[in-house]
């Protein structure tokens, strides 16, 4: 791999409100442009002594913010929207080099949606309801205190959006380690933070690997809280370390999503197909809410098969930056081993195989694309069909019953999201009440950033986004008079 001057290295963390070096003895992590393979940035790996000193200087920020009053929470989170909306582009241009998402879907989701956060909590933090009276009880929600937080590759700056704006908005300060695999966008946020000035320690910005940075943060006795977005394995080991201090935890974990299509869809078939196909493939299927699984009435196995066949087929793979790209690249390139090998196990388990594959793309030669890949005829409990893929593989289930496909979809150990598509909204809501899931779109219903976000079973615990996910960076005291 070769380097470039796309963007500047990073040599520094941000910890008590100034750009500081890591301890002694750090190395440098290569950050790489995953549809070039060149690389295009350089930040330090933090140890322990980092994570220390962050911590420190956050418990000294959070005596001052906790105490401020609800109006300067509001203008800092308005200050913070207005400069990502002004850096929008370079943020965006910045997300689609490191994790390659194609540009045009990047300005809307990796920039659109952190500034979104911020200025929503900022209206949020006035209407909150901060306190309530029960009886002879007055009931407040205070800042839960220094809050921990552990963020992803994927969706990398809304991710640490949706930590960082409600934290802030509580009165919590905080300690964040963005994924090193795509942490540009973080610094751009701490730059921003930076030129609003927040009180010293209120945000800290750490870089490192999870086994070193998060698992300091996880176990630290200075954190009251941790925040993970990340896998169902990570989440396991962060509740671990964090259960010896007794720490809230709030994990954001993966999920195996279950779309079904109900057998009185009718005409509406190739929507409710093509719909889903869209929501499993977005961002490369590098989602966790990404509807993986699509159940649909045996009678009418055929007619999917040929609607997602070619729809799939039509995908355009290839550079983020060109405007006709639909679907990126994996992250990295022991990533896109990983959904290839899940293809190959697909194969060998006996699901018919209906596009896609695991052979490398045609005239891709850089860059670590994956073949959008379509099976048919999954066993329910198969590889494929249990286990999360994290890439561009739609697993087709054909079912006899809706409560044989209800069955189905609650058949595995997560609950993140799904689908369900009918011609009657009556029995489409009833069905997705009995999905054991924490989100359900009903006939194609579009991302609400208002609504509580997160899951039942191993998808994780506690919600993000909006009011509820504001109340999670909050502790309840009640006061009798």
């Amino acid at each position: 791999m070769t380097a470039t001057n796309a963007v500047p290295a990073h040599d520094r963390f941000y910890i008590g409100g100034e750009w500081v070096a890591p301890a002694p003895g750090y190395a440098l992590h290569d950050v790489v442009n995953a549809s070039t393979e060149d690389v295009i940035a350089r930040v330090p790996l933090g140890s322990a002594a980092d994570v220390d000193r962050a911590v420190t200087a956050a418990r000294q920020g959070f005596d001052a913010w906790s105490q401020s009053d609800w109006q300067t929470r509001a203008a800092a989170l308005e200050a913070i929207h207005a400069k990502l909306a002004e850096r929008a582009d370079e943020i965006a241009a910045l997300v689609s080099r490191e994790m390659g998402m194609p540009l045009t879907v990047s300005q809307l989701i990796q920039a659109g949606l952190p500034a979104w956060s911020f200025g929503t909590m900022a209206q949020l933090v006035r209407d909150f309801p901060w306190q309530e009276e029960v009886g002879n009880s007055l009931i407040v929600r205070e800042p839960i205190g220094v809050v921990g937080a552990i963020t992803p590759w994927n969706y990398p700056l809304h991710q640490v959006a949706a930590k960082v704006a409600p934290a802030l908005a509580a009165g919590c300060a905080i300690v964040l380690k963005p994924s090193e695999v795509a942490p540009l966008s973080a610094f751009v946020l701490a730059e921003i933070i930076d030129s609003v000035g927040l009180p010293a320690g209120v945000f800290n910005l750490v870089t490192g690997t999870g086994p070193v940075v998060g698992e300091a943060l996880a176990s630290h006795a200075g954190i009251d809280m941790i925040s993970l977005t990340g896998s169902t394995r990570a989440g396991k080991r962060v509740g671990e370390l964090a259960a010896r201090t007794i720490k809230r935890v709030s994990l954001e974990l993966g999920g195996k999503s279950a779309n079904i299509i109900l057998d009185d869809v009718g005409a509406d078939l190739e929507a409710a197909v093509v719909d889903g196909l869209q929501k499993c493939f977005l961002n490369a299927g590098q989602t966790c809410t990404a509807f993986t699984r699509m159940l649909v009435p045996r009678a009418r196995l055929a007619e999917v098969e040929a609607i997602a066949k070619f729809a799939a087929e039509a995908v355009k793979l290839g550079d983020p930056f060109d405007p006709d790209t639909e679907l990126g690249p994996m992250v990295t390139q022991a990533h896109r081993e990983t959904v290839r090998r899940y293809i190959r196990k697909g194969i060998e388990e006996g699901a018919k195989l209906l596009c896609g594959g695991p052979e490398p793309v045609d005239g891709l030669a850089k860059g670590w694309f994956v073949k959008p890949t379509v099976f048919s005829d999954v066993t329910p409990g198969i590889t494929i069909e249990q286990e999360e893929i994290f890439g561009p593989v739609l697993c087709i289930i054909p079912y006899d019953s809706e409560d044989e496909a209800v069955r189905i979809a609650n058949g595995t150990v997560y609950g993140l999201s799904g689908g369900v598509w009918g011609s009657d909204p009556e029995r489409a809501e009833r069905v997705a009440r009995r999905l054991r899931t924490g989100m359900v779109d009903i006939n194609g219903g579009t991302f609400n950033p208002m609504q509580p976000f997160g899951g039942y079973k191993q998808s994780g615990n506690g919600r993000e986004l909006g009011a509820h996910g504001l109340a999670e960076f909050t502790e309840i005291k009640s006061m009798q008079r």
